[in-house]
């Protein structure tokens, strides 16, 4: 195990994946066989965490989606613009290697896409996760996300917060 800080950045297929090992056989899987075909296609986009040079401790995709305005909570909702859907970004996996968990790199890696995601040129309302089970639905309500009412296990956090904090600590810097 490595006390070496980790280096978030996109992911490159010189990275050692071989080595990875999360809780997930399908995000193992998915990190080993399927990411540089949805990279090259541009079905994803995927960022990592690098420790001891090119060893990967932890990985999340990000993509455009969208949000049906009629599922989102109505107190969200009707602040919006009367548009069918709002645009958003989709985090569709985030996995960390068995070897480096507790050592908060989950959390590093979910506000490096909530960074990403709020300061992209491209519009987004939201970020929104599919947790895969009631403890990845817990991890993302802890960093104040929140479920859809029709979709318990579909979570999203508003952008505009994420925006705001940074704009925030950029003043008090």
């Amino acid at each position: 195990m490595s006390t070496a800080p980790f280096r978030l950045v996109p992911f490159d297929r010189a990275y050692d994946r071989s080595a990875f090992r999360s809780d997930s056989v399908q995000l193992n899987c998915y990190l080993k066989q399927q990411v540089t075909q949805d990279i090259r296609r541009r079905m994803a986009a995927c960022f990592v965490a690098l420790a001891e040079g090119q060893r990967i401790a932890g990985y999340y995709t990000l993509a455009s989606a969208s949000i049906p305005l009629t599922e989102l909570p109505a107190s969200t909702g009707r602040k919006l613009s009367r548009y069918p859907a709002v645009p958003a970004i989709r985090m569709g996996r985030l996995a960390v290697d068995r070897a480096f968990k507790g050592k908060g790199l989950g959390g590093a890696l979910l506000a490096d896409a909530l960074e990403r995601a709020a300061s992209s040129e491209i519009a987004a309302f939201a970020l929104m996760v599919d947790a895969k089970d009631k403890s990845a639905m817990a991890f993302y309500q802890h960093h104040g996300f929140i479920s859809l009412p029709e979709m318990a296990y579909t979570l999203f956090l508003p952008l505009a917060g994420v925006r705001a904090r940074k704009t925030s600590e950029s003043r008090s810097s």
